[in-house]
């Protein structure tokens, strides 16, 4: 597991020599794939220390950063201070309600690494009110190049979750996160019926995952629809040894404590890219998203007819699958394909 984070910067690296091409639709073409994440010219660096971690990209021991921790940066050459963030709790969503304590250091293990490198980190950049990331102008790359839809408005996209125009510390206003934020928080109507629990790995490296169970019928259509990136298994063998890893924390064997993280829906390697298996599962694509999430989303897909779906709505579908808002199948209505 604590290979992870170098082990997905090397995929970024083959990833960028693939042609930028798309199955369907429209999206951004022709601009490096890591997107921001170029961090103005560092490139990998911005984040990947290569010697001396958060110490070699400027943190300040005296603030009481990262330095005064004997793992910073041992873990996959990480550069950017948390030290601040250590132990902090922040109340995410519906009136903070979906509070997440932060690991005290690096040096953790199981779900609590899972949440170091899966929200930790991503703050380490994007909060902007514990923690102040370098080069970050607080605005979607995307929207400051013209990358975006000619849908979207002209309103200003945050890219800090902490300082975004509101009240510092607001994190309110940001989808939930943390052990609170699980699957069986959606209710029992909700998308844990259609999911098997599963031990995907092989010895002595067992992962666990959840995979669609193909006898619900109506959550089934919609993941031949769209797929189920996002809380299922995505990764093709483990980080060490032959198994799989689930997008969400999965801390014990019941589905419904399952929970997600910021690197639940995003990846940090490729800004408008997803590569997988869509469209019945049947071929290997590449997909438009953007604001690097880990999944078909795009919200300028060509939606021509009322029997399609753009794939940023499928998207959020995953696991608001009923209820209000909800998906298609769902609610009985079995022949909305999607467009990516």
């Amino acid at each position: 597991m604590r290979k992870i984070l170098v082990l997905l910067c090397f995929a970024a690296f083959a990833g960028s020599a693939m042609a930028q091409t798309y199955t369907e639709g429209n999206g951004i073409s022709g601009v490096d794939k890591l997107g921001a994440h170029q961090n103005g010219g560092r490139g990998c660096v911005g984040c990947h220390a290569p010697h001396s971690g958060a110490r070699g990209n400027g943190g300040n021991a005296a603030a009481g950063g990262d330095v005064t921790d004997p793992d910073a940066g041992n873990f996959a050459l990480w550069g950017e201070d948390l030290g601040p963030l250590y132990g902090q709790t922040l109340l995410f969503g519906d009136e903070g309600e979906f509070d997440i304590t932060l690991p005290a250091s690096m040096g953790v293990t199981g779900a609590d690494e899972q949440v170091l490198t899966g929200v930790a980190m991503c703050l380490s950049c994007h909060d902007g009110n514990i923690a102040k990331g370098a080069m970050m102008t607080n605005q979607s790359y995307e929207q400051a190049r013209g990358l975006l839809p000619a849908t979207y408005g002209s309103g200003t996209i945050p890219t800090l979750l902490g300082s975004d125009g509101t009240a510092n510390g607001n994190y309110m206003n940001d989808h939930p996160i943390g052990p609170k934020a699980r699957l069986g928080a959606l209710g029992s109507t909700g998308i844990v019926s259609k999911l098997v629990y599963s031990t995907c790995g092989t010895a002595p490296d067992t992962y666990a995952c959840l995979i669609p169970d193909n006898t619900k019928a109506d959550f089934w259509a919609f993941y031949l629809h769209y797929g189920a990136f996002n809380i299922t298994s995505r990764v093709s063998g483990s980080y060490e040894s032959g198994g799989r890893a689930s997008p969400l924390v999965l801390p014990d064997s019941d589905k419904n404590n399952a929970y997600v993280v910021c690197t639940t829906c995003h990846t940090p390697h490729s800004m408008y890219t997803f590569s997988g298996r869509v469209k019945n599962q049947s071929a290997q694509g590449t997909y438009p998203t953007y604001f690097f999430i880990a999944a078909p989303y795009n919200p300028g897909a060509p939606v021509t007819n009322p029997t399609t779906a753009s794939s940023a709505t499928q998207f959020c579908r995953q696991c608001h699958f009923t209820g209000a808002g909800g998906s298609n199948e769902g609610s009985g209505i079995m022949n909305v394909t999607t467009q990516f």
